[in-house]
């Protein structure tokens, strides 16, 4: 490659365009990367809920599971993050500083192997005009020598002439002689200046571009491996994102969805009872004479008197009121019997008619705006909110007035703790006056006192309300059991019909409803009977449990189940060793027991 000094300066060029071409594709790959994390991030934050403080949206596993799948999926979009990070620092950067540098070294040894031929011709050209030279005047000297001879053989010249051309003579062979000697140091110095160019200047650039091209190749190399390290560095995290993922979808369960569902909608409210037999041919039996026919009239009345009690308890009205007999009000005794036109008695067992359902509906505190409403499942308030939620389901009422309560505890809890951080700082007041003034803090702990007693009153009033409702959601069970039993018993005897009224006082048929006094209320909660487990759970992440009310777990570890997650997100667990507390749900695992609830 001695003579091949222009094609390693293409090839020298070649390849720092070529690296320079791998830093632009790494320099768009790192921009692919950045706007895919950019663009994975926004679709989470598009999906993702925003929820408010006071969000009461049922929880479901297929929901929750979705929202650790965007979690998962943003954290994903961060190690795509870091994949760009590290190609732009380790890479590209890398690669746009070794071009630089590259360029600068190639540049340098080029100038100096242009140097190099631009010295060698000089000497070549030396060498040229010491030849040129000495040829010259080698012919001048050779006519010199001719004039001279010709004068010298000539006898009709002059002894001057010849004595001249013999001086030409001498002259031009010493000059000749000289430019002899110069030409042959010239060629000695050309030579020697070329064999040096072409064995030592030459090879050691050349030596020094070779290396140069072979440290960009070993460059390219290492940054192909940065290449694929980048990525291959972020996949146990990125597998682990994708096991996440994975889980999310184990963890979803179809059956506590269904009974979420449940939960939410469950009004409380009865269905409607049958419907009753009404006799519309009592009025021809009581036309008909005391003929010989008459008899088979008489006995066919008396045989289906069960069907007379439609009649005399006149048309059911559905969806209005029906008229009010201008009769006393009803006794115990007249609810559960009937009499016929011809003064006897029977027995009518009540079944729980639609009509019951609409005297609840009227006469107690309102709950639904009518019953087409409950029909279309639609529980569309008439009007604002009651302050004791009677505007709601008795179900929904229920969960209502426990959530309140909750939140009431909690609040006077905090009330609590800041009576006794106040009255510490009294007491150190009082220590040390220098402190502060124990008077300035007694303003703030009367209004702390006040707020607790406030408090009280209002978890008071609520209970109350808590143990109305359900009184009444065990009263309704009792009485729609003793329905059931009643329809069965007189099956087969008489027609099913019920007795139909508006008056409120005849709605619950069972024993009178008898509301838990405060302190029986208190002391339901005061029990310190550990809670049966409903299941068990095993932990998929570990918790720490440093907030007070929570129980710390490792991963795997396997727990009880003493109480379901309400919909915040927590779930009741307890270990072996007894110790009890709120762990997070979508932390663990959760198997429950068949026919837990029940028992």
């Amino acid at each position: 490659l001695k003579d091949q000094f222009d094609n390693l300066d293409k090839h020298t060029q070649w390849g720092i365009d070529f690296l320079e071409k791998y830093a632009k594709f790494v320099k768009e790959r790192i921009e692919i990367e950045q706007n895919y994390a950019k663009q994975l991030r926004n679709l989470v934050k598009k999906y993702c809920p925003k929820r408010s403080p006071k969000d009461e949206e049922p929880r479901f596993t297929s929901c929750i599971a979705f929202f650790n799948i965007l979690n998962e999926l943003n954290d994903y979009a961060g190690q795509r993050e870091v994949v760009a990070e590290e190609m732009g620092h380790r890479v590209y950067g890398e690669l746009m500083r070794y071009s630089h540098d590259l360029k600068t070294e190639r540049k340098m040894h080029l100038q100096e192997g242009r140097k190099a031929q631009q010295y060698l011709d000089m000497c070549w050209k030396q060498m040229d005009n010491s030849k040129k030279k000495f040829e010259r005047e080698c012919k001048e000297a050779e006519k010199a020598q001719q004039s001279y001879e010709r004068l010298d053989n000539d006898t009709n010249a002059t002894k001057a002439d010849v004595e001249k051309a013999k001086q030409q003579l001498n002259l031009r062979t010493h000059m000749a002689d000289e430019n002899k000697n110069e030409y042959a140091a010239q060629l000695q110095n050309f030579n020697g200046e070329q064999h040096k160019h072409y064995y030592i200047v030459i090879p050691q650039i050349y030596k020094q571009l070779q290396e140069m091209d072979e440290r960009r190749t070993i460059k390219l190399s290492e940054c192909y491996k940065g290449f694929a390290d980048s990525e291959r560095k972020v996949i146990p995290i990125i597998s682990k994102c994708l096991e996440g993922m994975i889980l999310a979808a184990k963890s979803v369960d179809e059956h506590r969805d269904s009974q979420l569902v449940i939960d939410c909608f469950k009004s409380g409210f009865e269905p409607p009872g049958d419907f009753p037999f009404e006799d519309y041919s009592q009025n021809i039996y009581r036309t008909i004479s005391d003929g010989t026919i008459s008899t088979p009239k008489q006995e066919g009345m008396r045989i289906d008197t069960k069907t007379t009690v439609g009649k005399a308890k006149g048309k059911l009205w559905l969806f209005g009121k029906k008229p009010k007999p201008q009769s006393p009000p009803l006794t115990p005794t007249s609810l559960y019997t009937s009499s016929t036109p011809n003064g006897s008695q029977y027995p009518i067992f009540s079944i729980e008619p639609v009509h019951y359902c609409m005297s609840d509906i009227k006469t107690g505190k309102p709950r639904i705006p009518s019953f087409r409403s409950l029909k279309r499942g639609s529980f569309c308030l008439q009007g604002p909110a009651l302050e004791d939620f009677s505007h709601l389901p008795p179900e929904q009422r229920r969960k209502k007035l426990q959530q309140r309560i909750d939140e009431l505890n909690r609040e006077l809890q905090k009330e609590t703790d800041q009576k006794d951080a106040l009255i510490k700082m009294k007491d150190v007041y009082e220590k040390n006056p220098q402190m502060g003034d124990p008077s300035s803090l007694q303003p703030k702990l009367t209004e702390t006192m006040s707020n607790m007693d406030r408090l009280r009153m209002e978890i008071h009033k609520n209970e109350a309300w808590l143990s109305e409702v359900e009184g009444k959601v065990a009263a309704r069970s009792d009485r729609r059991h003793s329905s059931d039993i009643n329809h069965l018993v007189t099956q087969g005897r008489e027609s099913p019909e019920g007795s139909y009224t508006d008056d409120a006082n005849q709605e619950v048929r069972g024993p009178p409803q008898q509301h838990a006094h405060p302190s029986e209320f208190d002391d339901e909660f005061e029990d310190d009977d550990p809670l049966p487990a409903i299941g068990h759970c095993k932990a998929i992440y570990p918790f720490d449990g440093h907030n007070e009310g929570t129980l710390a777990m490792k991963e795997g570890e396997i727990l009880y189940i003493i109480e379901e997650d309400k919909g915040d997100g927590w779930t009741r667990a307890r270990r072996h060793n007894g110790e009890e507390g709120y762990v997070p749900t979508s932390y663990i695992d959760v198997t429950l027991e068949k026919n837990s609830k029940g028992a």
